[in-house]
């Protein structure tokens, strides 16, 4: 089965105050999801908006990740997968089976 698909990818940073917020927004054309992610400069440290936006961007896209892999899990259990273990491990594949 061969299959093509495009999903669209939004990413906004505000900053304000030493405080910098990443929102991505995912449309797969069937579900949205909302990643959010924040990061905030130390006062003893130089202000380095690049750093902040790296980081703030970073959780929000950990923060999609999760959601995506929920999401995930939800529809395997609705395609009747019934003893699925749910992992927060990163890159175990699709079904998490103990080796």
């Amino acid at each position: 089965m061969s299959r093509t698909a495009e999903w669209k990818v939004r990413l906004y940073l505000f900053e304000e105050e030493h405080t910098t917020k990443a929102r991505l927004e995912l449309d797969t054309g069937t579900n949205r999801l909302t990643g959010h992610g924040t990061a905030r400069c130390a006062p003893q440290d130089n202000d380095v908006p690049e750093i902040g936006d790296e980081l703030a961007v970073a959780r929000a896209m950990e923060d999609l990740a999760l959601q995506m892999k929920q999401a995930a899990y939800g529809d395997i259990r609705a395609a009747g997968v019934r003893s699925l273990q749910e992992s927060l491990k990163p890159y175990t594949g699709w079904l998490d089976t103990e080796a």
